[in-house]
């Protein structure tokens, strides 16, 4: 799978499960829309003829189970060390423009490697480091594709915009491995890439063309990006839904990984076929996964999130098994049919699954945390069934991915999915706006706040029940540090502390508070006496002397009383 063109397509039209609707014309009405589906849809036909044709050279150069699955992980592994950082650039700066920069890098090394190919110089080395940076390219722009499309179309045509972004991927996937097996048996190996090179080409010329409309200002200054990266990672740490949708996906993804990575050797030495073979499974993945895509919402409507899982799971053992059996292209073909159809119902699932549960303003990095441990998944498993293959033969190591799919399964069918649709993410903006006795400038910190919390002694075991879901929700939205303390003398007295790292952090963490997380402090509060009360401390400015001594780091006690609501 070449990475870009994967998520570009596939994971937006995820972020819907009703994938599947018929589209209105009003749609194709948006020329912006219609033009970058365009050059999307000519892209992704490149793309699946790359990596079949990508995949198909290794086993010409080097048909070592290792290296032919090293293709897999040299195209999954920068994703999986890059994504991150790149979502953190997508909520920070303009997507267009970062889409632009990582198409026009990932057009030139493509041409690049299409000369090498055309004129006889490409090496199984050569394909390996080619592999890896288009990937690092691809990965610059995966999450940047993802805020795409709801810029392209009107809030209320986005259904149908993801509807058929969706149907132009799989369509794409269905087609183009097929073209390209043809082509590399009846014309030459080095056209497909040369037409990989192409829809790149026209993927920059459309980003170039379109115009996206100007985001709204930020009321507070922005993010640096270490920080921001930092505040990614702390949101899905303390995010309970995206923790449970990490954990199911890495469950799936590490096994189902094996029969994309040992897909060409299934073709080539297990049915002892030619290129036109693999590329016809690799298109019965795509039609599968047009038929999952169609099946999809009234599959939902009968089985919900967790069922839709656990169904993809059953599918993904039964195609490996198969696929471990398979001694003739028919079966391969069922085997691949079930599989592309298990592997869209599960990627569906769980990419609606982070999407849902992540607030406007983490939206980018959440997904790209998600894609992170899909692509690390994707990596260690290639990675892993590569070298079992090499030991124990490709059959034997299907058979041993679909016992760990099945196992991987019931160690994490408790982790619920979707369970962030309920909740309200839009901003609350409900903390009063503290007042300080000086000014602050917005660098200087550490800010500790500390927050009493007075009721009837009888209540405090449900307050301090209560209060651990506020803690989750401040580590979420900025602080680093945080408990909630007892009065030894007072059992009515709780104190709740955290630590900001400076006031801008601490205007942030305001801003970021939803309604969802607003009703999680009315439910604490409504086990108290009285209103609460903040306090704002201050670690003092150190001077260069005082800092060479050590000295310094006690925080100043002259706190601004300020009530929370």
């Amino acid at each position: 799978m070449r990475a870009e063109g994967h998520l570009s397509s596939e994971a937006s039209a995820k972020s819907n499960p009703s994938a599947g609707a018929a589209s209105r014309p009003s749609v194709f009405a948006n020329l912006s829309f219609t033009v970058i589906l365009i050059a999307n849809s000519l892209s992704n036909i490149g793309i699946a003829m790359f990596d079949t044709s990508m995949s198909w050279l290794m086993t010409s150069l080097n048909p070592d189970p290792m290296m032919v699955s090293a293709v897999q992980v040299a195209t999954m592994l920068p994703m999986f060390l890059l994504t991150l950082p790149a979502g953190v650039l997508a909520d920070i700066f303009d997507a267009r423009r970062l889409l632009i920069g990582a198409q026009v890098f990932v057009a030139a090394v493509s041409i690049v490697f299409a000369l090498l190919v055309t004129f006889k110089l490409a090496s199984p080395w050569a394909l390996l480091a080619t592999t890896f940076v288009l990937g690092a390219g691809g990965a610059l722009g995966a999450p940047a594709w993802l805020l795409i499309t709801p810029m392209l179309v009107p809030k209320e045509d986005l259904d149908n915009a993801i509807a058929i972004n969706n149907t132009s991927f799989n369509v794409s996937r269905a087609i183009g491995p097929a073209i390209a097996g043809f082509i590399i048996a009846a014309v030459s190996l080095d056209l497909p890439f040369w037409v990989y090179c192409a829809g790149n080409l026209a993927v920059v010329a459309a980003l170039l063309w379109w115009r996206a409309p100007r985001r709204q200002r930020e009321a507070l200054p922005t993010e640096r990006l270490i920080s921001a990266l930092a505040t990614g990672l702390r949101y899905a740490r303390y995010n309970r839904d995206i923790d449970s949708t990490l954990m199911r996906a890495v469950a799936f993804f590490l096994f189902a990984s094996a029969y994309w990575a040992l897909l060409p050797l299934i073709a080539r030495t297990q049915l002892h076929n030619g290129p036109e073979t693999y590329g016809v499974l690799l298109a019965m993945l795509g039609v599968g996964s047009i038929v999952g895509s169609f099946l999809l919402t009234w599959l939902k409507q009968r089985l919900g999130p967790d069922g839709l899982a656990a169904l993809a799971t059953l599918g993904t053992i039964a195609a490996l098994a198969l696929f471990a059996a398979a001694r003739d292209p028919f079966t391969a073909g069922g085997a691949s049919l079930l599989a592309g159809a298990s592997w869209i119902i599960m990627l569906t699932t769980l990419f609606v699954s982070a999407q849902v549960a992540l607030p406007e303003w983490v939206r980018g990095r959440g997904l790209a945390v998600y894609l992170t441990a899909y692509f690390g998944a994707m990596t260690a498993g290639s990675a892993i069934w590569g070298k079992i293959a090499s030991l124990e033969g490709i059959s034997t190591t299907l058979y041993i991915a679909a016992a760990g799919a099945l196992i991987g399964f019931l160690a994490t069918a408790r982790r619920k999915l979707q369970t962030g649709a309920v909740l309200d993410l839009s901003p609350a903006m409900h903390w009063t706006r503290p007042v300080f006795a000086r000014r602050i400038d917005d660098n200087e910190g550490p800010i500790l706040v500390s927050i009493d919390y007075q009721m009837a002694p009888e209540n405090r075991p449900a307050f301090l029940a209560a209060i651990q879901e506020i803690g989750n929700e401040r580590r979420r939205d900025g602080a680093y540090a945080w408990n909630a303390f007892e009065d030894t003398r007072d059992l009515g007295r709780v104190v709740e502390i955290f630590l900001i790292q400076s006031l801008l952090e601490l205007k942030h963490l305001r801003a970021r508070v939803t309604q969802a997380d607003r009703l999680a402090e009315q439910n604490a509060h409504q086990y108290l006496s009285e209103r609460p009360v903040i306090h704002f401390l201050l670690a003092p400015k150190r001077s260069r002397e005082t800092r060479k001594k050590g000295k310094g780091m006690l925080f100043t006690a002259a706190p601004v009383e300020t009530p929370a609501e």
